[in-house]
């Protein structure tokens, strides 16, 4: 029971962190406008955030084309999104990322690319240390979790938003519950995670009885993100999650300004973010029209190994960090070109080495 317990403490971070996204993707201006006294602003310390200089101002012999892509990539906006088991309230270091994502919106396209870094990807902690990437959270906050997304992604993210634990099931039931297929095979499952919460909660549950698509309320939808024992594990999981933002999304296009005020009033207290108000309106712009267009995880699969590396425990592997690497540009800047870095080649190199033997 304690297992589960810790599970489920560990588990709502994730989808609250999706919420965030789904609130920019419906272009809820007017709640945001009256909500952002809410949400608590820490100014990041810019003098801590690296990016690599290759990637920044890569040199090229054809300053037209170097101009024209410039222009191209103006629409875009990367926002780094971790997702804390914060009960105390404390989202800062100290703390591992239950979630790691990478929210690339682009303002020109309406699109919204939703990337989630796997929490136990072997990679460098920014300062030349290996371990699981949501040890670097832990040990510098958001500061360092950014510089380890861009030291080992060649990504350029200045800004974050940090989710802490609460709200999700009030979230869910907020907008009247999602609907979601369920197989006979996550029927036990989804009841015993529901158990282990009513308990914790000291709340009732309404168990799923039957497989099939059917209408579930927050407890239900909390419970169907957490199952991990049926095949395809923790990556199935975050399929899982994906398909309830998706039908939270579905749901809140047509939900009315009374039902998003209550679905942003379970997040906002939550959320800690270095961009300001100004900032905030800025990304949101005209966003009625948003869609998410790609929503995917990382390390991509085929190009993964779960292994574990001593002391370290169970990790997940990047076979191939720079192939990854250079899938995920082509993944968020399809129109431009890109060729990894020489420190991306180097963090390959560096896990190979220190993971080639756990590898079977």
């Amino acid at each position: 029971m304690d297992k589960r317990k810790r599970s489920f403490r560990g588990s709502i971070p994730l989808l609250l962190v999706e919420i965030c996204i789904l609130l920019i993707a419906i272009g809820v201006m007017y709640v945001v406008v009256t909500m952002t006294s809410e949400v608590n602003h820490k100014a990041i310390d810019e003098e801590k955030i690296h990016m690599n200089e290759e990637i920044v101002k890569k040199p090229t012999a054809d300053v037209k084309q170097a101009e024209k892509e410039e222009e191209k990539e103006k629409g875009y906006r990367n926002i780094a999104l971790f997702g804390v088991d914060a009960r105390d309230g404390e989202l800062g270091r100290g703390t591992r990322s239950d979630t790691i994502m990478i929210a690339s919106i682009n303002q020109d396209t309406q699109e919204i690319k939703l990337i989630s870094v796997f929490r136990d990807t072997y990679l460098n902690l920014s300062n030349d240390s290996y371990n699981k990437c949501n040890t670097a959270y832990a040990q510098g906050g958001p500061e360092q979790a950014i510089n380890m997304l861009n030291m080992n992604l060649d990504l350029d993210i200045t800004d974050y938003v940090t989710i802490g634990f609460s709200g999700l099931i009030d979230a869910v039931d907020a907008l009247g519950g999602v609907e979601i297929e369920i197989t006979d095979s996550e029927i036990s499952h989804l009841n015993n995670y529901q158990l282990c919460m009513a308990e914790e909660l000291g709340v009732d549950y309404i168990p799923v009885e039957q497989s099939g698509r059917q209408l579930l309320n927050g407890m239900q939808a909390t419970a169907y993100c957490r199952i991990r024992y049926t095949r395809g594990d923790d990556f199935r999981r975050a399929e899982r999650q994906r398909e309830v933002l998706r039908a939270m999304m579905d749901k809140a296009g047509n939900a009315s300004i009374s039902t998003l005020t209550d679905l942003v009033n379970a997040v906002l207290p939550q959320v800690e973010t270095s961009l300001d108000v100004d900032e905030i309106l800025s990304v949101l712009g005209s966003v009625a029209g948003y869609r998410m267009s790609v929503s995917d995880g990382f390390p991509f699969e085929g190009g993964r190994a779960g292994a574990n590396v001593g002391s370290k425990g169970s990790c997940v592997i990047p076979m191939d960090l720079e192939e990854n690497v250079r899938q995920l540009h082509q993944m968020l800047y399809p129109e431009k070109s890109y060729l990894p870095s020489s420190q991306v080649t180097q963090i390959d190199e560096e896990i190979k080495k220190q993971t080639g033997e756990y590898i079977q």
